[in-house]
This record gives C-alpha cells, sequence and structure tokens, in this order.
C-alpha cells in the first residue's frame, strides 16, 4: 500500500505569519528574550531553529531549553488557534487531495520540521487532519535533518521506500526523500519555485495541489 510523507508548511497549509508571532512569544516565555531575529526555517527542523534562533541572540542552549521552547510553541497555538484559523489558511486543493488518496486507499502522515503538537494544531484548525496516521510520522523534536526523519517514519509505518511518496515545497524535502530511495513530488507552493525544486532532483514538479486527479495519479504510480 502507498504512503504519502506529506510537508506541512507551505506545503499544505500557510500560517501567513501567524507562525513567527507565535514562535516569537515561546522565545520570549522561554528565553526572557524579545526574539530580534530568526534563523532561516525553509526545510529546517523546529529544534534547529531554536538552536540558531538562540545563538543569534548570544545564548548556547541546551536540549532541556529546547523542550520548554517546544511546550510553550505548543501552548501558543493552542491558545492562538482561532487567530491562526483566521489569518492561515489550507492551500488550494489540498483538503481535496487528501481526502481524495485516502480514498483511493493511499496511506497519510507528516515529516515536518514542526513539533508533533504543533503539527497537529495546525492541521487540524484547517480541517487537513483526518487522515493522517499521527504515529507513524516524523517531527521537529525526533531528529535535526530531514533525511533522519524520512528514516524515522518509514520505520515507524513500517513502509518500504520504493511505496513511499513525500510531497513538499522545499529542496530539503526533496533531498530527504531522495536520500532513502522516495519517490519525492514538488510543489512550488513556497519560497522555491518549480524550477528549483527539479534542480535538486525532484521527480515530478507541480505548480500547486489543484490538480487533484494528476497528483493522485502521480502518488498511485508509485508502488
Amino acid at each position: 500500500m502507498t504512503l504519502v510523507l506529506w510537508d506541512i508548511d507551505h506545503t499544505l497549509i500557510d500560517t501567513r505569519g501567524v507562525g513567527r508571532e507565535l514562535s516569537a512569544r515561546a522565545f520570549r516565555e522561554t528565553t526572557g528574550l524579545g526574539m530580534r531575529d530568526q534563523a532561516a526555517i525553509d526545510g529546517i527542523t523546529e529544534a534547529v531553529i531554536f538552536r540558531e534562533t538562540a545563538k543569534l541572540h548570544g545564548l548556547n542552549p541546551s536540549r532541556p531549553d529546547f523542550e520548554r521552547f517546544a511546550a510553550a510553541l505548543e501552548e501558543q497555538h493552542i491558545e492562538h488557534a482561532a487567530h491562526l484559523r483566521e489569518r492561515g489558511h489550507a492551500l488550494p486543493g489540498a483538503a481535496a487531495l487528501l481526502d481524495s488518496l485516502a480514498d483511493s486507499g493511499v496511506r497519510q502522515t507528516v515529516v515536518t520540521g514542526n513539533v508533533r503538537p504543533v503539527a497537529r494544531v495546525k492541521l487540524e484548525v484547517f480541517g487537513l487532519d483526518r487522515h493522517i496516521e499521527w504515529d507513524h510520522g516524523a517531527y521537529g523534536e525526533d531528529a535535526d535533518l530531514r533525511p533522519d526523519l524520512v528514516a524515522m517514519a518509514l520505520r515507524r509505518a513500517g513502509a518500504a521506500a520504493h511505496e513511499t511518496v513525500l510531497i513538499g515545497d522545499t529542496p530539503a524535502d526533496v533531498e530527504g526523500g531522495l536520500a532513502h530511495g522516495v519517490h519525492v513530488i514538488a510543489v512550488a507552493t513556497g519560497r522555491s519555485t518549480a524550477a528549483e525544486l527539479r534542480a535538486v532532483g525532484a521527480h515530478v514538479v507541480f505548480t500547486d495541489l489543484t490538480d487533484t486527479e494528476a497528483l493522485r495519479t502521480a502518488v498511485q504510480a508509485v508502488g
């Protein structure tokens, strides 16, 4: 049975800046400092973003510091879920494709830089959570690098790489899938262009998620 590994931010949803606002609140709560700058976030896990952002503020954080930050970030997303729903949105075609794949018997989980509770809130807020096998995903607290997250999701799901598809919007997503022989469908819905995603080796590139039939066919061709 085919397994899809979904990225979340800029693949399924766009928080339209709310994610950064909530991260800044959690950063202040954890460190006592206002977040003047934030480390690069595209394709990067939450643990790395926190660590590198803390360094920009002269801090040398420990793992327990990150765990406190992750807990604060979860609380911020729960508290401000209505704000996230109001400002952000599911990307066009996301809900229809999730439903179509589920109707076709495709298993679906996530490989994301978000910590698990935040990933869950983000998809629940926009009604995109109902087909996700949460226990089989891999999250920002599990590993620093995207290839390690892909490997973890494959183990948790008991899935073979040749029966697995990763769908994401960044070069890091593409490289994470390719590192383990996973078929990669890239969508140019984030900051990376279609040409950039092809250049790093994505097997198929779509401009967005709106062509449900074509995307479902591309997924079902794997295995």
